[in-house]
């Protein structure tokens, strides 16, 4: 990752959904879960701590002393899991600022990651962790002032509820959408605002059409969309470039390389997400896009 005070670049360190999936199936696109990081003027910010956090923490730890914001979108499993295991967390020299949305029921986000690590889930608690944490609800519609970055929220479609993110910095924008399912007759307005003339557009594209209307099992009212939808929403919004992300477990690489492949056909700025990936958003009109 660039670390350049003014660079905005976004890296994927985990882009599978719903559980993590290693094999030699994924290797190419990778099996971990959910998160992304943002290198944004100095700011780290961290999307999501799914395992994919754990493989970021292990990079972090030989940094020396680290500090980041990390932004939960909701607290399904594979979107947590990952945070017991981040071990820059248990040491005291590090500092993390957590941010959540607060759940339907009424629970903080500083309750959601504590609950999974109560007996008999894991063997200790959220208290272990020994660096300095700071936790802050989220309330959809919320705008966090961070001096050159900016970062709105919005409330996505999605069972239990969903916070997408939005940052902004030097003329950029980058959105971060996931676990969200599009409506059958309208796009989502809260969705289409968030995206509008984005940068890049990292969409839950879980699904294809065709396995979201399966006669014999719909996905209906699961919570997550499809790469054709995606597009949608990415015309209607004037992004420029379309982050196909939250692969299907059962999803190989070389079905991901056909869904590719007809993606770009119908967009040419849409690009599938794999672990390691990264964008740099340059100071030029146009977007750079390079893998690593």
């Amino acid at each position: 990752m660039v670390n350049d005070q003014k660079a905005f670049n976004i890296r994927f360190w985990g882009v599978r959904g719903s559980i993590p999936s290693p094999g030699q199936d994924t290797i190419r696109y990778g099996g971990n879960t959910p998160c992304v990081e943002m290198n944004v003027n100095g700011e780290r910010l961290i999307f999501d701590g799914g395992t994919g956090l754990r493989c970021l923490g292990k990079q972090m730890m030989a940094e020396g002393p680290v500090q980041a914001r990390i932004f939960f979108s909701h607290y399904h499993w594979d979107h947590v899991q990952g945070f017991p295991f981040f071990e820059p967390a248990f040491t005291s020299q590090n500092r993390f600022r957590i941010y959540g949305a607060v759940a339907l029921d009424g629970s903080t986000v500083e309750q959601r990651l504590g609950m999974q690590m109560l007996h008999p889930n894991f063997p200790v608690s959220l208290q272990i962790m020994s660096s300095n944490l700071s936790f802050h609800d989220l309330m959809p519609g919320e705008v966090l002032d961070l001096g050159s970055v900016s970062i709105e929220t919005a409330s996505l479609n999605h069972p239990g509820k969903a916070m997408g993110y939005r940052v902004m910095a030097n003329g950029y924008a980058a959105v971060y959408a996931t676990d969200t399912e599009h409506f059958a007759d309208h796009l989502d307005a809260n969705l289409l605002h968030l995206a509008r003339d984005a940068d890049v557009l990292i969409y839950d594209a879980t699904y294809t059409d065709e396995e979201y209307h399966d006669c014999n099992l719909s996905k209906e009212g699961w919570g997550h969309s499809t790469w054709q939808e995606a597009i949608k929403v990415a015309e209607a919004a004037g992004v420029k470039k379309l982050v196909i992300f939250h692969h299907d477990p059962s999803h190989s690489d070389e079905f991901l390389d056909a869904v590719a492949a007809d993606a770009q056909a119908r967009f040419s700025g849409a690009v599938m997400a794999r672990e390691g990936m990264e964008i740099v958003l340059e100071y030029s009109p146009s977007v750079a896009y390079t893998q690593v």
